[in-house]
């Protein structure tokens, strides 16, 4: 069969596994590579390989192995060193081996983004230790919020409100951090109205930016999102312009979701990773094109069109609460007949739960972008998940 491109996925979530469908849409191969069998995007592509991301003769070997046209990173946990070698050996790396650098670890992009390219971020200091953790405070003030470094999807965050409480959330960072690096950062708490993930897709016509979308976390994890997020025309241009500056400033082809926090008109720069976004999955039901299609539309080098809403549009996890290898679902039918607006359900495939793991995300469109947050959640909450 003759495919356009081959793709290498390094990450097979199920980001990477919507990823995988949009890519196959427009005819790309796609070999998906996570540190488990079975994952989410390994059930819909054409082929699969496992190893550790960490593990860099694994991950060159694979390389080499399949050849790609194309290596698309689906999480921040690789051994960047070798993208950057096989980039400069002529391997294309989306969207560049520099924006993988730069992204795998919290303190590098904050570095571009406050050092070399100016932009307000919250106050902040790195800590190695449990006391550069507490000295940190002196910079930062209380509240404060702890991270690691390197870490996906919230985990290891935690907001500091008391001196006393800054070990715990030492020790929780470390103790979900990712890599071999026991590294935090310890941020200025910013007193937001709300936080949006602006998508931005950097392809060769340009820079194209899809509406704002708002969410709301629980545990530093994303719980539910929605679009369009209403900003005054000042912020929306300022959080624009902010986006193409890092976009821009880390190269290639792709989409990147940019996070800000939000005050008034002051747009503050928050994070960024440069693939798809867990926020992101409301355009799945919101938009003419997903951030999965603009992301493989961009990589492929076809052409971008101008994104248009569906309509008010949200997104609510359906979480796990307990471990388990044999479980099963029930409920789908009640929540796709939820009253109050079109309803949509995707479960991930995910092979085991385990307490507050993503299993599946609702969508819905309603008249209003609360009306819809009220559908979603109800939808979610009438999938369950037993034993």
């Amino acid at each position: 069969m003759a495919f356009i491109a081959k793709i290498l996925l390094l990450g097979s979530g199920e980001l990477g596994r919507e990823f995988v469908i949009s890519a196959k849409r427009l005819g790309a191969e796609v070999i998906a590579c996570d540190s488990y069998a079975g994952a989410p995007a390994m059930q819909v592509a054409d082929g699969f390989e496992v190893f550790s991301m960490l593990d860099a003769e694994a991950l060159k070997a694979a390389i080499a192995k399949h050849r790609p046209d194309f290596v698309v990173p689906e999480v921040e946990a690789i051994r960047t060193e070798v993208l950057a070698e096989v980039e400069a050996a002529g391997q294309a790396v989306v969207p560049s081996a520099r924006a993988a650098v730069m992204t795998m670890n919290r303190d590098r992009i904050r570095e571009v983004a406050a050092t070399e390219l100016g932009l307000r971020t919250s106050r902040y200091r790195y800590a190695e230790s449990l006391s550069e953790a507490e000295a940190a405070l002196a910079v930062t003030g209380l509240p404060c919020v702890v991270k690691p470094v390197m870490s996906s999807s919230g985990k290891g965050q935690s907001t500091v409100r008391e001196a006393a409480g800054m070990a715990a959330a030492w020790d929780y960072a470390v103790a979900n951090m990712r890599g071999d690096r026991a590294r935090v950062i310890v941020e200025e708490f910013i007193d937001f109205d709300y936080e949006i993930t602006l998508l931005t897709v950097r392809h060769r016509g340009g820079i194209s930016f899809c509406p704002p979308i708002g969410h709301r976390q629980e545990r530093g994890d994303y719980q539910e999102s929605w679009q369009p997020t209403p900003m005054s025309a000042a912020a929306l241009a300022d959080a624009q312009a902010m986006a193409a500056k890092v976009v821009d400033n880390l190269g290639g082809h792709g989409l990147f979701g940019v996070e800000f926090f939000v005050r008034g008109d002051e747009v503050i720069f928050s994070e960024l990773s440069p693939r798809p976004h867990d926020t992101g999955m409301v355009t799945l039901i919101s938009q003419t094109l997903s951030e999965f299609d603009l992301h493989a539309r961009a990589i492929l080098g076809l052409p971008i069109p101008d994104v248009r809403l569906w309509g008010p549009s949200a997104s609510a996890v359906i979480l796990a609460a307990r471990d388990s290898s044999a479980f099963r679902f029930e409920g789908l039918a009640e929540a796709l007949a939820t009253p109050g607006g079109e309803v949509d359900v995707r479960l991930f495939g995910k092979p085991t739960t385990r307490p507050y793991r993503r299993m599946g995300v609702a969508l819905a469109r309603a008249e209003t972008a609360d009306a819809a947050r009220a559908v979603a959640r109800t939808a979610a909450a009438a999938v369950r998940i037993l034993d």
